[in-house]
């Protein structure tokens, strides 16, 4: 049995660590066996005791189940979650609970806070993982590398009380509110007679105001924010700020109070992301936006607005790189006006043409998040040490990309992905640097885990899970390098 060396933390009278056999990992206490510490019965596990240079020592070897994960949280502090305040973060999505070690090392001398615990309820739901599960396999990488500058934990796109609750009882600490199905997208297109119907229609009552009160909040017509950024608007402007974000606001709020109301006296942070909507969001409307939840009482330590050009899945931005640092600046001097707080790139994996825009103009108030491009560099992994189950896992996202595709904003054309079978062993691992191919691996994940053989068996999750347990050193070296690249532009900023 291998140990992990770096794991090795002492806490009152036991030593914890994490050793490897070849297909599982466990969970060891090493203490005094003649005066063992109370809070070895609170671990389950099989004891034996040992002679070791004249001590009689017990050994107490674990299974990694979510109670010995709690217990180890509650004895340990680093490796508990924590709320990351306005410090510069990213987040490391990790949608088979495998990258985290690999996650960590990326990371190296960075000045970036880490949200290690990243998952989004589709996710979970295509996944088959609950946010307990998350949260625990982010933990066991923590901990197998040592990591002691602690790290987040983000429950991505909440939608409803019922996953407020569920991933605060799991023991998250910044929930993402995702107020998406409650935005306007019409209201752009509308007609000035539209927008002013469907201003008089908002739930007044949940925003605690009236018609008449905004129009009088947002009377003036330019606000100046440093450095040099002014925002103007008409009241047409307002009219469609009001009718596309003010049931997404009122939503935003009921759901802030819910949970401040479910974690009590424990700390949270909050995110609002409308990321996920069809047209971006002016910088008046982030200004409106912001305004109206700071009105409501939210307090929040970072925004997703739905900014210009194209944020497709593991592949780098499309769009006018000028366009987007023009509006990307003005965001940010929104963001350190009314906050401050930090601005969120939503479906920030491999977006390495903007990265060094956001990190200058936002400085420390960012926050990126990745989630798909860990999964695709698994399956780069499996390209160069499992080819044959690569090409059948290739085929597969083929059939199955234009049903999954329907949940998110891609582009990719199946036509132009390279054909496995066409591909020599050696060649596979570059067809994933090919546009067409990340973005049919990324979304196709829930397919692929779930696919069941005509006998009901698992057609690949195990074998792909097993393909990375035992190769666990090329895919920690894998995702350190393509998660370094994120990282190091952000870092130079």
């Amino acid at each position: 049995m291998h140990v992990y060396p770096d794991s090795l933390t002492g806490h009152d009278r036991v030593i914890y660590l994490l050793a490897r056999s070849r297909y599982d990992k466990h969970l060891g206490l090493v203490y005094d066996a003649l005066n063992p510490p109370d809070s070895v019965a609170c671990f389950e596990g099989t004891a034996e005791q040992c002679d070791l240079e004249g001590m009689r020592v017990g050994i107490k070897l674990c299974p990694r189940s979510h109670a010995n994960a709690a217990a180890l949280r509650a004895r340990v502090p680093f490796l508990a979650p924590q709320c990351l305040g306005l410090a510069p973060s990213f987040g490391f999505g990790d949608r088979l609970g495998l990258a985290t070690p690999g996650h960590v090392r990326a990371l190296a001398s960075s000045r970036l806070r880490p949200v290690f615990a990243q998952q989004s309820v589709r996710e979970m739901t295509r996944t088959g993982r609950s946010p307990h599960q998350v949260l625990d396999d982010a933990m066991w990488g923590v901990f197998q590398q040592g990591f002691r500058e602690g790290f987040g934990a983000d429950a991505d796109h909440l939608k409803t009380t019922e996953d407020v609750e569920a991933c605060a009882a799991a023991g998250f600490t910044l929930f993402t509110i995702d107020p998406g199905e409650h935005v306007d997208d019409a209201a752009d297109a509308a007609s000035p007679s539209q927008l002013a119907e469907k201003f008089s229609a908002l739930p007044w009552g949940a925003l605690e105001s009236d018609a008449s009160a905004c129009l009088a909040r947002y009377a003036g017509s330019r606000v100046e924010l440093p450095p040099g950024a002014p925002i103007e608007w008409a009241q047409t402007d307002l009219l469609r700020a009001a009718a596309k974000y003010g049931k997404a606001i009122a939503h935003t709020a009921r759901l802030y109070r819910h949970l401040a109301w479910v974690k009590g006296d424990q700390p949270f942070e909050l995110e609002m992301s409308v990321d996920e909507t069809a047209s971006p969001t002016s910088p008046f409307e982030h200004y409106f936006v912001a305004c109206e939840l700071r009105r409501l009482g939210v307090h929040w330590v970072s925004l997703a607005p739905r900014f210009v050009g194209r944020f497709e899945k593991g592949v780098d931005y499309l769009g006018d790189l000028s366009a987007f640092e023009r509006s990307f600046a003005q965001h940010a001097a929104v963001a350190r006006a009314l906050g401050p707080y930090k601005l969120s790139l939503h479906s920030g994996s491999d977006k390495f043409s903007i990265y060094p825009i956001a990190a200058r103009l936002a400085g420390d108030l960012l926050h990126v998040k990745t989630a798909g491009t860990s999964y695709v560099e698994a399956l780069r992994t499996v390209a160069r040490v499992a080819p044959e189950l690569f090409r059948e896992i290739l085929d597969f996202a083929c059939e199955h990309y234009e049903a999954d595709r329907a949940s998110y904003h891609v582009s990719a054309d199946v036509a132009r992905v390279p054909r496995a079978a066409h591909q020599k062993d050696n060649e596979l691992s570059a067809t994933l640097d090919q546009f067409d191919t990340r973005e049919v691996l990324h979304v196709t994940y829930g397919s692929v885990l779930n696919a069941k053989a005509a006998n009901g068996s698992w057609r690949f999750r195990e074998r792909l899970f097993e393909t990375l347990r035992l190769h666990e050193d090329v895919y920690g070296r894998i995702i350190e390098r393509h998660l370094g690249r994120h990282v190091a532009p952000l870092t130079k900023g």
